[in-house]
């Protein structure tokens, strides 16, 4: 059953946040949450997944110009030309700054990025890690080594016979499921999942809007298909909530639930576009991913640029 335009009241979503929470999990000491579904053995087994030695890039552009869905666009200036009488050779250099956290650049969240009730993952106060100098806890540094591994696309709109889903589409755990299945594809440990709404193929074909109030993305119920599966990432063209929320007082109840609750990293701003187009040609629905977060000491996310390799 697909689930459109549902709601789900405060006490259902409280109840979900309890059930799905991983604070225990792990120890008392985690800041890995989910990434620790996955395991050397299952990084190994994913390199197998290389077959053609295609690569596939799962990032937008920086964005500079400003836009109903670019709100803070990146800086980009040139702080040196070759021009400059220094001897040879001569060089040219530039200066990049990003506000990354919106709906244009591709970036991970990491686990500091957001506070339910006043807490961090594992229930961590926010306030008393969280500092204008960054967090002390859950940071992006726990993602260092980068995050390899089996990645599966569910390509929602393509099993829907649909170019994208319209803005304001929930999809259920149903649905997910009914999609990995027309995949061919089993969800399990230690997996990273990505849904694709086809956002970026709306915007170009439509233009621009803004989806801070109105995107595609999953329904709150959809994350804990996720948690029984054991996922350790997951990710989408959108910010992976569907807007308006379903959650009544609640703005994002994926980003609750995944981040706070489960310990769950999100990426979000994705270009599925070609890599679904490759899913499809050769018919298969999973490949290695690799994603390598900047070294930011108290970061509460990067930028990114995921690869597809297949």
């Amino acid at each position: 059953m697909n689930e459109v335009m549902a709601s789900m009241d405060r006490r259902e979503f409280d109840d979900l946040f309890n059930e799905v929470r991983n604070w225990d999990r792990w120890g008392p000491d985690d800041e890995r949450g989910c990434l620790n579904h996955l395991t050397a053995d299952a990084v190994a087994s994913a390199a197998a997944l290389v077959r053609e030695g295609r690569t596939i890039s799962l990032a937008h552009d920086l964005d500079v110009r400003a836009g109903p869905d670019n709100h803070k666009p990146a800086l980009h200036h040139m702080t040196q030309l070759c021009d400059v009488d220094e001897g040879e050779p001569r060089v040219n250099t530039d200066f990049v700054g990003v506000d990354y956290h919106g709906k244009s650049v591709t970036h991970l969240d990491a686990l500091c990025h957001l506070g339910f009730h006043g807490r961090l993952y594992r229930g961590i106060d926010q306030a008393g890690c969280v500092t204008s100098r960054g967090s002390s806890f859950g940071a992006v540094l726990t993602t260092a080594a980068g995050i390899v591994g089996r990645c599966v696309l569910l390509d929602v709109p393509r099993e829907r016979g649909a170019d994208w889903l319209e803005p304001g589409t929930a999809v259920g755990p149903d649905e997910l499921e009914q999609v990995a299945s027309a995949h061919g594809v089993r969800v399990g440990r230690g997996d990273v999942v990505l849904v694709r709404t086809g956002h970026r193929r709306r915007r170009e074909a439509l233009g621009a809007w803004d989806p801070t109030n109105l995107s595609a993305g999953l329904f709150p119920t959809s994350l804990r298909w996720l948690h029984e599966r054991d996922v350790a990432v997951l990710g989408s063209d959108g910010d992976n909530d569907a807007r308006p929320s379903p959650v009544a007082g609640i703005s994002s109840p994926v980003h609750a639930l995944a981040l706070a609750a489960m310990g769950l990293l999100l990426v979000d701003n994705m270009n599925l576009e070609d890599v679904a187009s490759v899913c499809d040609e050769l018919g298969r629905w999973e490949f290695l991913l690799v994603l390598a977060p900047l070294r930011i000491p108290g970061g509460t996310g990067s930028p990114v640029n995921p690869i597809a390799v297949f």
